[in-house]
């Protein structure tokens, strides 16, 4: 198991210093999931199926006019009606068509274009029109509190949590999709930010969360302990002193922490240091250097090896793979 950095960081200056988010939800998708997401719009006519497999993403289909019936093994199928949407957090293989009956035609991954071309599947019958997408993750790796997440997610208007927002933001969606303009993919990328986020709300609210990663959040004492982390990412955190700021016992507090996260509190703070200087080496020019002792860290050979670690590549090299994808911000 990969230990706590040596050297956290014990600069006064830094000791204490509040991120300017916060927000763990927030921290989680901006930092560690959504790269970008993409939309394809499909107009499937009766008979029609798609059998999808297995994939590193986060799958979603927005129904816009008809029904799918959404099959994964192991689960009782999901019955889509029109301005419902669903997500497979997991990038689970699955089936989606029109009838049981229907035979699903096996998709391939291959290039993938950010535009909105429609495809047309199906024969000859009733016509169902889906948003079809996916959330690129960062890096190929999902963040641990994600992985609680249920393998389906179900959003409905009718949904007690938020169906209003739901509604609001599927028919968004669907608008923007059918007839785009100037600005079309930006808005179409946030719009996915907002329904993936309904989908955690969604999933808190529901009681469907997983032992492990997303239960947390539903946890006062452990949710607590985590927002300390995510804002004060720089400070000397230890197992002692998260405990007696949530009022827990040392013991207490780390079974209850591990139990709901599923790794140690020390554990899960180098996993998000890591991830908070990802995004800073990916939104900053900030020197390596200054990066690793906002994330708290004193020493760079410290800070550069528990990055590897985890990216698997150096802060510079990070940064270099990031510049030749196009995707650094700074």
């Amino acid at each position: 198991m990969p230990k706590a950095p040596q050297k956290l960081s014990k600069a006064p200056a830094r000791i204490g210093l509040q991120d300017p988010r916060g927000d763990v939800i927030a921290d989680v998708l901006g930092a560690s999931l959504i790269r970008h997401a993409l939309y394809r719009p499909l107009e499937a006519r009766a008979p029609w199926g798609l059998r999808v497999p297995r994939r590193d993403r986060a799958s979603f289909y927005l129904v816009a006019r008809g029904g799918a019936r959404l099959e994964i093994e192991g689960e009782r199928p999901h019955v889509l009606a029109p301005g419902e949407a669903v997500f497979i957090a997991h990038g689970t293989a699955h089936v989606l068509r029109d009838s049981p009956d229907s035979d699903p035609v096996p998709i391939c991954d291959g290039p993938h274009s950010p535009g909105l071309s429609s495809r047309r599947i199906g024969g000859r019958g009733a016509v169902t029109d889906i948003i079809a997408g996916f959330f690129e993750l960062r890096n190929g790796r999902k963040q641990v509190l994600l992985q609680g997440m249920p393998t389906v997610v179900v959003l409905s208007a009718s949904d007690p949590a938020s169906g209003p927002w739901i509604s609001a933001a599927v028919q968004f969606i669907l608008a923007e999709s059918a007839s785009p303009r100037p600005g079309s993919s930006i808005v179409l990328q946030r719009l996915a930010d907002v329904l993936f986020v309904l989908a955690l709300r969604s999933t808190k609210a529901n009681g469907q969360c997983k032992p492990n990663g997303l239960a947390a959040i539903a946890d006062p004492r452990v949710y607590e302990a985590l927002s300390l982390m995510h804002a004060r990412v720089g400070e000397p955190w230890t197992v002692d002193k998260l405990a007696r700021r949530v009022g827990m016992s040392r013991s207490g507090f780390a079974a209850r922490f591990a139990q709901l996260v599923g790794e140690s509190p020390l554990q899960y703070l180098v996993r998000w240091r890591v991830a908070r200087a990802a995004e800073l080496l990916r939104d900053t020019d900030e020197k390596v250097e200054t990066i690793a002792g906002r994330v708290g860290y004193e020493s760079v050979p410290s800070f550069s090896r528990a990055f590897k670690r985890w990216q698997r590549a150096s802060p510079a090299a990070f940064r270099r793979a990031l510049a030749r994808q196009g995707l650094r911000v700074g």
